[in-house]
């Protein structure tokens, strides 16, 4: 069942240091070889920090593409609520607040896994351009927030012809 589009509001205003997210020095490396191959690398292989894993499962994935004359952003957001997401702008600095919130419900029975992560995240990214934050607009749909942003004059792609 498809969810209807949402309209979130984005706002223009002071950002605030995101907290440092815990990363692998080989993140990057091993992304490339997990696309190469198609597979991920066997734990032993990896460096990772202690709880690494649970931290980088509250933060959002995140898609950006520059076009032209606007910036396209996606972030993975499912089962959160439009009125639980946040998205501010200053500069080229992008900004996503959001909390998944737990339902108070009884489950009878231990738990043999719960792997849902739940609680406040923040997603800070630099854009690849300076955007009109007035003129942006934002949807949510089945999960993914989406949110186009226009650049401002001065940062639109141009051709530049060599004399």
């Amino acid at each position: 069942m498809a969810q209807a589009r949402q309209d979130v509001t984005v706002s223009k205003g002071q950002i605030q240091k995101a907290p440092a997210r815990v990363v692998s020095p080989f993140e990057d490396m091993e992304r490339m070889f997990d696309d190469f191959l198609g597979r991920r690398w066997p734990q032993p292989l990896r460096w990772e920090r202690p709880f690494a894993a649970e931290l980088a499962a509250i933060a959002p994935k995140v898609d950006v593409v520059d076009r032209d004359n606007e910036v396209l952003v996606r972030f993975e957001v499912p089962g959160v609520k439009k009125e639980d997401l946040e998205v501010s702008v200053s500069g080229t600095m992008l900004t996503l607040r959001g909390e998944t919130k737990h339902e108070e419900k009884e489950e009878k029975g231990d738990y043999h896994r719960a792997e849902i992560s739940r609680g406040a995240f923040v997603r800070t990214l630099t854009l690849p351009a300076e955007v009109d934050e007035a003129k942006a607009k934002a949807s949510l749909e089945d999960g993914v927030l989406e949110l186009t942003l226009p650049k401002v004059e001065q940062s639109k792609r141009r051709a530049i012809k060599i004399d």
